[in-house]
Order: C-alpha cells, then structure tokens, then sequence
C-alpha cells in the first residue's frame, strides 16, 4: 500500500512535542508491515537542511495566489532499517523560511499567517494525491494532528471521478488550528463548507474540525482518549460530533522508537543498563544528580517531569506534592517550558530547596534521556492525556510512572497494589480525581515501596520488561488502511 503521510514535524528533524516522535517513527514501523511510505513536510529550515537529493516534481498555486513548489527527496536513516525514507517537501520560502519555532515568532505569538502556512500543507497534499507527482501516487492519505486538518477537506472538494481515501489523527483535541472567519476567503474551499457541518466553529474556522467532518475514518492515539473526546469533558466543543462519527472513530496506541530509546543501547546514557542488568541505572542517577545540582544521594528516590510545563500537563499538581516529595526523603528535578507562571513558580521552589528540587527551563532532547536513565519516579499528573509519550519512556527505562487514570495513561501503567503485586502486573502508580489530595496519596505510596527494595525492583523489572513497540500499533494502522482502500 501506497501511504502518504502528512505532518508539520517529524523526529529527529523538528520537534516541538510527541508529534514529532510518532510521525518519525510510524513511517518505519509501517514500512516493515510493507506499506511503502512517504511523507510531506512544510520546508522549514530544519527540514531543508536534512533533506538529500531533492528534485522539483511540481508545483501549484495557492488560493490566494502563492506560488509553491513541491520536491521530493530522501532523509537518510529514517525509513525501515535504518534505510532512507522518502519524502515530499513545500518549498514556499515565503511561507516557512523562518527561525526558531514552527509555530510562534520570537515573542511566542502565532504567526498571523499560519491558516496560509498550514492551508499550503493541505494543498500539497491534495495535489500530491491527484497526481500531481506523475512518477508516485498514494491509495491513502494520513493526516495528524490540526496543521494537516484542512487536507481532507481539499480532497473531499477536488474535483476529480476517483477517490483517494483520508486518515485523521488527534494527538491532542484541545489544539484546533482555530482561525477568524475572515481567514476563510484564503482556503480555496467553497463557500458552503463554512457552515455547522462544516469548518465553522463558534463563528471562527477551525481546521480540526474540517478533519473530523470531512475525513474518512478518524483516530486517535489511545482506546481510552478516543472514548474520552465523545464526552463534554474532554470534548472541547467537538464531542456531538465526534459522537455522530462513532463508528468512523478508533484509537491506535502510540509505541516507543526502540532505536531511539533503549537503556541497553542509548549513547547518551553514561552506563547502559537493561531490565537484566540493572546496576547501571544507579550510576546513571548519580550522574544526573551532580549535572543538575542535586546532592549525590543514593537512597533518596528522584521523582522527574519532562516536557510541557502547563495545567494540562498536571503542573499545579507537581508544585502542591513539592513538600510531600521533600518532606519524605525524595528529590524533585523538572525539564521542560511552557505556562510563564508555572515556569516562575517552580524555580522560586527550586531556588528554596537547593540539592533537593532542580529546575531546567527549555528543552534537551540529550537530558532527557539522562533524566529517564537516572529517575526512579516519572511524573504524569496530567488533566487529559491523549497518549504520554514520558510514561512510555519511563517505563523502558526504569523510571516508575505516576499518572493519573485518563487518556493514554490508563491504557499503559498499571497500578502497584497488593494484588498486582502478586501477579507481577503492577507497573506504577495511578490515581483517579484531578486534585492535590489524591495525588499526593500517590507520592506516598511510590516513597512507600521504594523503602521496599525488593518490590520496587520487581515492579521495575515489571515496567521494563513490557514492549510498547510500534510494530503493534503499525500492524493496526496498516489493518485499518487496507479496509479504507478496498472500501473507497
């Protein structure tokens, strides 16, 4: 099967979040279930920059009269095995020629132009779809998240006797491209796809919702999250719809890139370490403690974040369990950016509790590997989780999650009590209402087991041992394609 993939990031290219990561590593997982995968990026100068033997294969012009081209290269080590994986990139400097994040300017605003910069993405896609390269043509065209929302809705207006089926995937419905209503005269789309049952929302465009009217079958990236959104919790304004599609609506669980994460084989790990052999993992914690300024305390449990610093992400809850950390012997070390607020908040507590609580403000891609090879305790708190990628990887690398039962969290740790104990099921540590009380019940139950070495080690082992590969969720994506194809 023929797979255009279409995204706005793709690890280890550009990286803003766990988007990257899946749309890096599915192309390959997919390519050893025989799909033969390409992908279309904007032209970004991260993207440019990898880009090997690029050949212009066409171009088109935009509805509000842009000129773009698209070639198609190879990005060397990305495809299966480790081989090259092909790709399609837009080169419209005027567009995506620009430093820094993909998304925001220097001062963290959204490009007042991104509806033009991710309409151009859908377009390209459109085109690619209805032959525009003469040499290569996909059965099938999977879309994440809202920067390639608009393709389906392109595809579903193209004019054309054949139909080339559209995938969607939610990574995360609280993040919905949303424009103003004027932005419309800009897609190219006729004008009555700008109504109820289509992209309008609340009076504004919205290219989230034109993929979840418009695409053929929708998924998201958990069982869980995908039952989730069909509620008014956790459905953002979109849950009526996202009911009305039930039956086009399924959830594929991520995986973790074992190529690159694995505590046995990580280069940026100063001792490998495996659920076997484990006597680095202890090595490695000694090391991030003296790089972060922690005290070098063998038997305190460091408890970690990694990765967006919001509300969403369960932050408020991290800085209400500080004392409860602390007070019982632990250490906290934070990395990660986001909400100005909490950002503040958790350095002033780090500046309180030297050798105790450490802040890294950013993001490292190389420290983060070090954080998950030197943790006892990842930290998952999160309101809504779509997936979590940092539970994923906590576990492979012997860094007990703590999460809270929702999304994707659910789906992946199990809870540490006496029963899975005993069945050696137990990975983690859950609990279930958004609110510091129940929370901090879970920091002192994982302090708890920690004082009981031979559980903790069990229960680690447990974590360690489970493979949340992709080849799984790629099985299931390539099943879902295959029906999509033979039914359009």
């Amino acid at each position: 099967m023929r797979i255009l993939q279409v995204s706005a990031e793709l690890f280890p290219l550009l990286k803003t979040g766990g988007l990257a990561d899946v749309a890096g590593a599915l192309p390959a997982a997919l390519g050893a279930q025989g799909c033969a995968v390409r992908v279309l990026l904007p032209g970004f100068p991260a993207v440019l920059a990898a880009l090997r033997a690029p050949q212009k294969v066409g171009s088109f012009t935009t509805p509000w009269g842009e000129g773009v081209d698209i070639v198609a290269g190879e990005f060397p080590g990305l495809g299966a095995a480790g081989g090259v994986l092909q790709a399609y990139v837009l080169m419209a400097p005027g567009l995506y020629d620009r430093p820094g994040n993909p998304y925001h300017d220097a001062q963290q605003s959204p490009y007042a132009d991104n509806h033009r910069r991710f309409a151009a993405l859908a377009w390209g896609a459109a085109h690619l779809a209805y032959g525009l390269d003469s040499a290569w043509s996909p059965q099938l065209v999977h879309c994440h998240d809202w920067h390639a929302g608009l393709a389906p809705a392109c595809m579903a207006f193209w004019d054309s006797p054949q139909r080339v089926p559209t995938l969607f995937t939610i990574h995360n419905l609280a993040y919905q491209g949303c424009f103003a209503a004027g932005t419309f005269a800009d897609l190219g789309l006729p004008a009555s796809a700008f109504g109820v049952h289509g992209l309008e929302f609340y009076g504004q465009v919205s290219f989230m919702k034109a993929a979840l009217v418009y695409a053929d079958h929708i998924s998201t990236v958990s069982p869980t999250y995908a039952r989730e959104i069909q509620t008014a919790e956790q459905g953002f304004g979109l849950d009526g719809l996202l009911r009305s599609r039930a039956a086009q609506l399924s959830g594929i669980l991520n995986g973790v890139d074992g190529s690159v994460w694995d505590p046995g084989q990580d280069a940026l790990l100063a001792h490998p370490f495996g659920a076997r052999k484990p006597a680095g993992k202890a090595l490695n914690k000694a090391v991030l403690q003296a790089e972060t300024g922690l005290d070098v305390l063998p038997g305190a449990p460091l408890f970690t974040v990694v990765g967006r610093l919001t509300e969403q992400k369960g932050l408020p809850l991290v800085l209400a369990g500080i004392e409860e950390i602390v007070d019982g012997g632990g250490q906290l070390l934070v990395l990660g950016s986001g909400d100005a607020d909490l950002e503040h908040a958790l350095a002033l507590q780090a500046r309180a509790r030297p050798g105790r609580m450490a802040v890294r403000l950013g993001y490292d891609e190389a420290l983060a590997h070090r954080i998950f090879g030197g943790s006892d305790v990842t930290l998952v708190p999160s309101r809504f989780e779509p997936c979590g990628l940092t539970q994923l990887y906590g576990l492979k690398y012997g860094s007990l999650p703590l999460v809270r039962r929702v999304g994707g969290l659910a789906d992946t740790v199990v809870d540490t009590d006496l029963e899975t104990l005993d069945d050696r099921s137990a990975t983690g540590f859950v609990f279930d209402a958004f609110d510091s009380a129940p929370y901090r019940r879970a920091l002192r139950r994982a302090l708890a087991l920690y004082r009981r070495r031979a559980d903790w080690s069990r229960v680690r082992h447990n974590g360690m041992r489970i493979a949340f590969s992709w080849e799984n969720s790629a099985r299931q994506y390539r099943d879902l394609y295959a029906s999509l194809i033979s039914t359009h």
